[in-house]
């Protein structure tokens, strides 16, 4: 493992503002990594990326583009303005994501649909445009951000459970096809997180949450391994659960 292995890559972020991300891309630019930065917040957007300049504003370059993953339109303006900033993507992170709370039966289409449309959709095009960067370049990193949901069902969750189930088998294929190019996929499970998707989990005691600085270093770690080793599929669980 070489630290910096991430200097001047450029990292692309789905999600940033969120708990998750913003901690994610934080710990990126630490690592020296160039940004680019999408979520739907352009307010938000553009103070991450004035905090973050203010901490490492000389050493890195840091773009921001707003936009609706659920929309194909949005989603090819991030592209497009992704390319004119950054040309390349070596980092991608697919960290947006819709967490949502119903039953079977007060559930309908929009939330089947706007589910898979941010949890596995988005993804999918994401890493099928900017992994071709990766096979030319032959380096990259896929970091698709799961969750302990890819491996188990609870009750007034069925549509994030099942959107997180895809995300995972897409990234063990994905991991197969791409390994041969020296890209690495790697699906980040994590247990709940203290953030404010966090808040919406049900019968669970919040203060046992992880701390989304603990996941945003473990993701930045495992991106700087760059033999023979490789943990494509990692759960992240929590000490107590109570």
């Amino acid at each position: 493992m070489k630290q910096e292995v991430l200097t001047n890559k450029n990292c692309f972020i789905t999600g940033a503002t969120g708990g998750l991300g913003r901690c994610i891309a934080m710990k990126m630019a630490e690592k020296k990594c160039n940004l680019f930065l999408t979520s739907t917040n352009i307010s938000k957007l553009r103070n991450l990326k004035e905090e973050i300049e203010s901490l490492y504003g000389e050493e890195i370059k840091i773009y921001y583009g707003n936009g609706d993953l659920n929309e194909i339109q949005d989603i090819n303006k991030i592209i497009k303005m992704a390319r004119e900033k950054i040309h390349t993507v070596d980092i991608l992170v697919n960290c947006a994501g819709l967490f949502v709370v119903k039953s079977l039966f007060d559930s309908n289409l929009d939330d089947f649909n706007t589910t898979f449309n941010l949890n596995i959709k988005a993804p999918f095009i994401f890493c099928k445009e900017f992994s071709e960067d990766m096979i030319k370049s032959r380096w990259g990193r896929i970091i698709n951000i799961g969750s302990s949901s890819a491996y188990v069902g609870s009750k007034e969750t069925l549509l994030y459970c099942a959107s997180k189930h895809a995300l995972l088998g897409f990234s063990r294929a994905l991991h197969d096809e791409l390994k041969k190019s020296n890209i690495r996929t790697y699906c980040v499970s994590p247990a709940g997180v203290k953030t404010e998707m966090g808040k919406l989990i049900k019968h669970q005691n919040f203060d046992t949450f992880i701390d989304p600085r603990e996941i945003a270093e473990y993701v930045a770690f495992i991106c700087s391994f760059d033999g023979e080793m490789i943990s494509d599929e990692i759960r992240l669980n929590r000490m107590v659960i109570d």
